[in-house]
């Protein structure tokens, strides 16, 4: 009998482009990410991209970073540029920052 192991928690950041300013990006996000159990943030970028920080077991974070694939119904998303970074466990939520 193989001994389960629990999935491990990594760190993902994405840059997203496309029509994804003004369109409830953000919020959608955030509501996905809360209900998937993850933690982090996600911000508009000046540059009109939209920019996300998500934390939390790795078959979570890969939902919530394909369902930003394509986001609300009313985004275009065009590309998302995706890095892994060393899970730190620095976010108790998932927050729209400023």
């Amino acid at each position: 009998m193989e001994e389960w192991e629990p999935m491990s928690d990594v760190r993902i950041r994405l840059i997203i482009k496309g029509r994804v300013q003004g369109v409830w990006f953000r919020e959608s996000t955030r509501r996905q990410a809360v209900s998937l159990g993850l933690t982090g943030w996600v911000k508009n970028r000046p540059d009109q991209t939209v920019e996300a920080l998500i934390e939390g077991e790795e078959d979570r974070v890969r939902k919530l970073v394909t369902w930003c694939h394509h986001g609300p119904s009313a985004a275009r998303v065009t590309s998302v540029h995706e890095s892994e970074e060393p899970w730190q466990g620095e976010f108790d939520s998932f927050e729209i920052v400023y």
